[in-house]
């Protein structure tokens, strides 16, 4: 996993229209990468409805949000859509950015283990170096919990 004070790896990837979004595309802007497991879940929905609701006081505050998970960009887009999500999720079908940030470990569901993409959250400065690792995620006030750690630091 990345450690703090450590620059984020690069990357650019599509996002829910196949717009190709990269890392650098943010430059002077706080930002907050979160790597959930898979669109459509309860989870998943949860967390990504959570950042919808607050998306105006995230961008008051000078957040931009991005979720990154291994669907592909048209599941992605059927998510945005069912769900009126206001922010980009982008896709990592090869697990690479995933890989590069040191979230994709074995997991256990219902006795079986298997890889797969921890739900954890990186906080970025604007040069892109990580801030803060939030690896306990609550899903229904994720964006709260965001929200409150860049308005205290």
């Amino acid at each position: 996993m990345l450690k703090l004070k450590s620059k984020a790896p690069s990357f650019t990837l599509q996002n829910q229209d196949g717009k190709e979004i990269s890392l650098k595309d943010f430059k002077g802007q706080k930002v907050a990468i979160y790597f959930y497991p898979r669109a459509l879940t309860p989870g998943c929905t949860a967390q990504a409805c959570s950042i919808r609701d607050f998306q105006k006081e995230l961008k008051a505050a000078g957040v931009v949000v991005l979720g990154i998970s291994t669907d592909d960009p048209k599941k992605l887009k059927k998510f945005q859509e069912k769900y009126d999500l206001n922010f980009d999720l982008l896709s990592d079908p090869e697990h690479k950015i995933i890989e590069k940030f040191g979230v994709w470990s074995p997991k256990k569901f219902m006795g079986k283990e298997f890889l797969g993409t921890q739900r954890m959250t990186f906080f970025l400065d604007e040069e892109g170096k990580v801030l803060h690792i939030m690896e306990k995620v609550k899903t229904q006030t994720h964006a709260e919990e965001i929200l409150e750690w860049f308005n205290e630091n």
